[in-house]
């Protein structure tokens, strides 16, 4: 699947169920990992458990497997690893704590870290 319609996919599972905040980092000059990480927001431990099982039966539902979901038990944060993308679920707590936004805006390329490495 192309990557814009998974990532149009994501999206709209996540809207259906009234996720928050969601957002959309495009991190494929800065890690070989994934090219793209969404992240959202739930009210609660079930309402994050909730939103990463949309998104998981969406991307069933279209035939894609995910390659893992991490995080189902304590549900503060539940990751869904669908190859060329990545979903991060989690309470607000959570994503003010860890601040990924923040954390991979700040981060140098792949490209920039190798060259300084060469210097």
């Amino acid at each position: 699947m192309h990557i814009n319609a998974l990532k149009t996919l994501v999206i709209d599972a996540l809207e259906d169920l009234k996720a928050q905040d969601i957002a959309v980092l495009d991190v494929a000059r800065l890690t070989s990992v994934t090219d793209r990480m969404v992240l959202a927001t739930g009210t609660s431990t079930r309402h994050v458990a909730a939103l990463a099982d949309t998104v998981v039966q969406a991307a069933k539902d279209e035939g894609l497997a995910p390659l893992g979901v991490e995080g189902e038990n304590g549900a503060d944060w539940v990751l869904v690893d669908l190859g060329q993308l990545v979903v991060h679920v989690m309470l607000p707590e959570t994503r003010q704590l860890y601040d990924l936004e923040r954390l991979w805006a700040d981060l140098p390329s792949d490209a920039e870290s190798r060259a300084e490495q060469g210097s």
